[in-house]
């Protein structure tokens, strides 16, 4: 079972804690870490990290704001900005890394993005395209299930949570948890995001199980 998890940035409290919830769940084929074994004899699950932008990414659009930057440049500096998150995953849990996603670890791993990215270059050059259309490029390349963990329990109108919606009613995306270019890439690809709250990462545990949680299911695939 291959899952994609997104940690957005501004889950960079929570985020540790999260990582080393889904790593006491499912492993990261770290042996170092007490219990791994047993985790990962019982559950053969594959949960990649894609690491947000964040601080990091925002430091580059303030760059652009005030230098004017190339659309090329910004690109792959806030690429580079998810590295620098994904170095701080790494720092503050007990994940193993990646920069492949040719052959996925079983277990938890974070994904150092750049090196595989720069050599794919699979998406427009564009601030509409952040980590989230990434995080979903890597699921549809790996044939995985794909989780957006952010701080919210999804999408909301009126106050309520929207259990389920579809892709194609991307009117309120630039209001919303994800970003502009995701609809049209859940779409385009008939896939599926969940976004789910990462500040309880049991909620996170059951959406990689597939039970029910509180969470926003968006659907390209209907």
């Amino acid at each position: 079972m291959r899952v994609v998890v997104k940690i957005g940035g501004s889950l960079i409290r929570e985020a540790p804690e999260l990582i080393d919830r889904l790593i006491k769940e499912f492993g990261s084929g770290n042996p170092k870490v007490v219990g791994e074994r047993q985790a990962c004899e019982r559950l053969p699950y594959s949960i990649l990290i894609i690491p947000g932008g964040g601080v990091f990414a925002d430091a580059v659009r303030a760059a652009d704001e005030k230098f004017s930057l190339s659309a090329d440049a910004a690109h792959w500096m806030a690429i580079l900005g998810m590295e620098q998150y994904a170095c701080y995953l790494q720092d503050k849990s007990s994940a193993v890394t990646t920069d492949s996603i040719t052959d996925l670890l079983q277990g938890v791993s974070i994904l150092f993005p750049y090196k595989l990215l720069k050599n794919e270059d699979p998406l427009p050059h564009a601030w509409d395209v952040t980590s989230d259309t990434i995080a979903a490029w890597v699921a549809k390349q790996t044939d995985a299930v794909f989780i957006k963990a952010t701080d919210v329990d999804g999408i909301f109108r009126e106050g309520k949570l929207i259990r389920e919606i579809s892709a194609t009613s991307f009117e309120w995306c630039r209001a919303s948890c994800i970003d502009p270019a995701l609809p049209p890439f859940l779409l385009k690809n008939k896939m599926e995001c969940l976004i789910v709250n990462g500040r309880y990462p049991e909620r996170v545990v059951q959406a990689v199980y597939g039970k029910p949680v509180s969470c926003t299911a968006v659907k390209g695939n209907i």
